[in-house]
């Protein structure tokens, strides 16, 4: 089974957003598909791309084959960087969730000082 990374559309006419899924080549183009990999919203300004990096790695280091648009994405995310350097997919999601918590403790920060009245 030849199995490519490419968009699959969604939203109401006129107001395209895609999904970015690993499916079969031989589908649909919004037909089935193995796993969601990411978002884009080309609609919005600027364009939102959303891609779980360790999906995208994993499925690349599996032989799945990019679309053109879908290569372009991956590229911007950061995704095609860590998969031609050689990043394993649990590397990317163990940094991606220590982003995650670094992320969540600035927040805390940020509402402790609010709360606080900005006194220290």
């Amino acid at each position: 089974m030849a199995v490519r990374l490419r968009l699959m559309r969604m939203g109401k006419k006129k107001q395209p957003t895609y999904r970015i899924v690993a499916a079969d080549a031989r589908s649909p183009r919004d037909g089935r598909f193995i796993e969601i990999v990411g978002t884009y919203q080309p609609r919005v300004e600027p364009s939102v791309i959303k891609v779980d990096n360790a999906k995208a790695v994993h499925w690349l280091r599996h032989g799945a084959q990019p679309s053109e648009r879908v290569k372009k994405l991956l590229e911007i995310s950061g995704a095609w960087d860590a998969f031609k350097d050689g990043k394993s997919p649990e590397e990317l999601a163990a940094a991606a969730a220590a982003e995650a918590e670094a992320a969540a403790a600035a927040v805390a920060a940020t509402e402790e000082t609010v709360s606080t009245g900005g006194e220290s």
